[in-house]
């Protein structure tokens, strides 16, 4: 049977900081496949652990609402507490008590488990104070999702608490490894935790899971001393931030470059690779280039040709995708191709194939969650049918996100169900016009060199070294020529040194200055 799965090639990770968020953008052979934005400041991230109280209780839904510090309430319901809910609560009423002296759970007596098909009134009261860690982010007008089964994640593995087992990542297919796996675990973790074992521990030595596990109880200390602080609602525990989760998720010996244009945040990356994985600190670099770092690498370019509603593909194909409260729906068409009524079924499953590794691609890039239906070019021959299938779960392999993909229907349809843990990522590839404001008019722009003009008089009275940024027709105006050119009239008028950078992320009319060290001139 042909194999449809990507051959990995190479990666390549770029990390845009911006003023208000930092982009991440990850690419597989220079095509992107994963973009996310993390605004600066947030405090609700996926992993992150609050020490919350506990609000309304709602019988009907058997669950309750609980105040993490959000502007509306983090739900929880009852299935969310786990069998071992009455165990942890007991550990936070005697921590938060002074009762406790030490993190370690080796001499922890464990309380009965929870019936699951009981009632939440059971076991909670409103004003009840509780360990919770966020599952899924707000999204729209939703709080977090909560749940009480506490997990530590780390490079190789996850410290789950008061747990003995140790189970292996169905993705490491050898029983050999699995059963080392297991018997290096066992003798290294510490009494009172379970231990799930990642994909990434596949083939490392005990010295890596060691070093692992150390560093993961050692956040469990900080969980404990932190709850001790009470007065929720507060964090205890947060989880690594959007660039680092995502490289410990993902990083491995494919990746060839690790791009960071700010410089703090290059240091932190550095040495959070030399503790995951010391041999490829030497790929991470610092961007110093004058060039917006997204600009130089067409990562804008790829943003806008993939996010709008129509998604053109090889060959002419191109998808529709539409949302809707429901769900998403995906309609793959042929465009202009030409074929011959002999050859239509040959076709159509080219045609798919083509649209199965762009469909993969769009669900991890724009990160669509809940269900997804894709509408494939009808195909009369069951066995091309069940290669679009095994193609696309092929595709779909990458994708760290929980997942189900159903068989075609009679009608060539393809549901997927795809788990949905952050706010959908959704940018406007259209361009509303900054300038008119929707009214069709504009200022004469005859006037706008007259303007930056202006504004850079004042600009040079602080700062003797300018960058002006604008869109790039404007900059070829302003540097249009040799020896006469506007750029050049005026650093000799404001007795200054002028650069005048393009960048395409700028509308026609917007400009802005700044200073060497790239710091915004106010005018």
């Amino acid at each position: 049977m042909v194999s449809y799965a990507f051959i990995i090639l190479k990666y390549e990770l770029l990390v845009d900081s911006r003023p208000n968020e930092v982009v991440i953008a990850l690419l597989k052979d220079k095509k992107l496949i994963e973009l996310h934005k993390e605004p600066v400041g947030t405090k609700f991230s996926v992993g992150d652990i609050f020490l919350a109280k506990v609000k309304k209780i709602i019988t009907g839904l058997n669950a309750t609402f609980v105040d993490v510090g959000y502007e509306r309430d983090g739900f929880l319901h009852y299935l969310d507490l786990g069998v071992k809910f009455k165990t942890f609560q007991k550990f936070t009423q005697r921590n938060l008590g002074g009762k406790l002296n030490t993190a370690s759970l080796k001499n922890f007596k464990l309380e009965e488990e929870i019936d699951k098909s009981g009632s939440i009134t059971d076991v909670l009261q409103s004003g009840n104070q509780i360990l919770v860690q966020v599952a899924k982010e707000p999204i729209s007008t939703k709080g977090p999702r909560l749940t009480t089964e506490i997990t530590i994640a780390g490079r190789y593995m996850v410290l789950v608490p008061f747990s003995n087992k140790v189970s292996v990542s169905q993705k490491i297919e050898s029983n050999e490894e699995k059963k080392r796996l297991k018997k290096l675990v066992q003798s290294i973790k510490p009494p009172g935790f379970g231990v799930i074992i990642r994909t990434v521990a596949d083939g490392k030595k005990v010295a890596d899971l060691d070093a692992d596990i150390k560093y993961l109880y050692k956040k469990w200390q900080t969980l404990f001393k932190q709850t001790k602080k009470g007065n929720p609602p507060f964090k205890v525990l947060g989880e690594l931030g959007r660039t680092a989760s995502l490289l410990r998720d993902v990083l491995n010996d494919d990746f060839t470059s690790i791009l960071v244009n700010d410089e703090k945040l290059h240091n932190e990356i550095k040495e959070y690779i030399s503790t995951i994985a010391p041999s490829q600190e030497k790929i991470v670099h610092h961007y110093k280039g004058n060039i917006p770092l997204f600009q130089k690498f067409q990562i804008e370019k790829q943003i806008k040709s993939s996010f709008g509603k129509s998604v053109t593909m090889r060959k002419s194909t191109y998808l529709v995708i539409e949302h809707t409260e429901a769900m998403h729906v995906i309609d793959v068409n042929s465009g202009k191709r030409v074929n011959s009524k002999q050859d239509q079924e040959a076709n159509a499953l080219e045609v798919n194939l083509i649209a199965a590794e762009e469909v993969a691609r769009q669900l991890r890039l724009r990160d669509m969650g809940g269900i997804i239906v894709v509408d494939f070019i009808d195909m009369y021959n069951g066995e091309n049918r069940k290669k679009l299938f095994t193609a696309l779960k092929e595709f779909m392999s990458d994708d760290k996100a929980k997942h189900h993909i159903l068989p075609p229907s009679r009608f060539g349809l393809i549901e997927i169900t795809r788990q949905r843990v952050r706010p959908e990522l959704n940018i406007e590839t259209k361009e509303g016009c900054p300038a008119c404001k929707g009214t069709g008019k504009i200022e004469a722009s005859i006037l706008l060199i007259d303007e930056i003009e202006q504004k850079l008089a004042k600009a040079s009275n602080k700062s003797n070294d300018i960058v002006i940024k604008t869109h790039p027709f404007v900059a070829s105006y302003i540097n249009k020529g040799w020896f006469n050119n506007q750029r050049r009239t005026w650093a000799k008028e404001f007795g200054c040194k002028l650069v005048v950078e393009e960048d395409t992320t700028y509308h026609m009319l917007q400009y802005r200055f700044l200073t060497k060290d790239r710091k915004v001139i106010t005018t």
